[in-house]
């Protein structure tokens, strides 16, 4: 089939004051001792875990974290660290040796960067800083980071209704994103059972994969669902959409909308269709359900589609997310 990456329940922690330090470092040894680290790489994880968290504490406003298995490699361990403001005007000053913010453990970006087996920084003065990271036991292999997603549920909800899952096959990668309607567990059923019937069938075309999961998700509550596969030795994408799923193809010079038929997977839809698109190079995919407003603007944000996609996808939701509403973003790069 290929590898699979899908979404899972993220648990977003405010860090706010210093009693998170402490428990989102706890949270990270748990994982990685789960994962097998040994005491060595269990106690780079601790440390830059510790030295990010307090950065938020200490210097940022409305600062968050999230840490779970890494989506396309649930051996590794992904760190995202979320922020607005104050931000940095230099981030390659910030990675130099010796240039730490005062307060903290002392050992500064360029420590976290060295800890950790892979990392991304996008930052901006005014509007905040995400710091994506990652680790792997020694030796051990290293996820590609072309596939990722992040989720939040509306308020103090525990579970998220919407839902992703990707099939990267090396020449193809075929995606969903399910908006379960609602929120709550109904709405997290819809999304887990779309899938489901996903994964079951990801090696038809996305259209006769979206009607599979309209079918499927009639004894649900249903909910808005889209199907996308990249080509990337041809350098298309095809489409299928039923509801109100945002679906762009986005580069430095802007962003090309796909096109859903209106309806409820599960309940409500006129004839499915599949739309064909070209991937300029360099673009990146992104999908997103109605939590996000479609008011956001890469150019906005310089150097931003360079980023992980886990930084984008974080980014976008920082940007563009309401706390009216489940949330998901899903940001794929074709050419990588």
């Amino acid at each position: 089939m290929g590898e699979v990456i899908g979404s899972q329940n993220d648990t977003w922690v405010r860090a706010e004051d210093a009693s998170a330090i402490g428990s989102l470092r706890r949270t990270a040894v748990v994982l990685a001792e789960s994962r097998g680290f040994d005491e060595e790489d269990t106690g780079r994880v601790a440390v830059a875990v510790s030295e990010a968290a307090s950065n938020l504490v200490k210097h940022a406003t409305e600062g968050s974290m999230l840490i779970r298995p890494h989506p396309e490699l649930a051996s590794a361990i992904e760190v995202i660290a979320v922020d607005r403001g104050p931000g940095m005007r230099d981030v390659s000053r910030a990675l130099r040796d010796g240039y730490s913010t005062a307060g903290t453990l002392g050992i500064g970006l360029g420590g976290i960067a060295r800890m950790a087996s892979g990392y991304e920084v996008h930052s901006m003065p005014g509007r905040g800083t995400v710091l994506g990271m990652y680790f792997t036991a020694r030796d051990a292999p290293r996820p590609r980071c072309r596939v990722s997603g992040v989720t939040r549920p509306i308020g103090e909800e525990r579970v998220c209704g919407d839902a992703f899952a990707a099939v990267d096959a090396g020449t193809t990668v075929t995606f969903v994103l399910c908006d379960g309607l609602g929120h709550g567990s109904a709405a997290a059923h819809a999304s887990q059972e779309a899938v489901r019937l996903f994964l079951e069938h990801a090696d038809l075309p996305p259209v006769r994969l979206l009607e599979r999961i309209h079918t499927g998700l009639g004894q649900t509550r249903g909910g808005a669902v889209a199907v996308t596969r990249v080509d990337r030795t041809a350098g298309t994408v095809s489409f299928a959409g039923l509801g109100n799923v945002s679906a762009w193809i986005t580069d430095q010079t802007g962003r090309q909308g796909m096109i859903s038929v209106p309806g409820i997977a599960g309940h409500q839809a006129r004839t499915l269709r599949q739309y064909e698109y070209a991937v300029p190079p360099h673009s990146v995919i992104v999908l997103h359900s109605d939590g996000l407003s479609e008011r956001w603007d890469v150019n906005a944000y310089p150097g931003l589609l360079t980023r992980t996609p886990s930084v984008i996808a974080t980014t976008l939701l920082r940007e563009a997310g309401t706390r009216r509403d489940d949330a998901c973003v899903l940001v794929v790069r074709p050419d990588a």
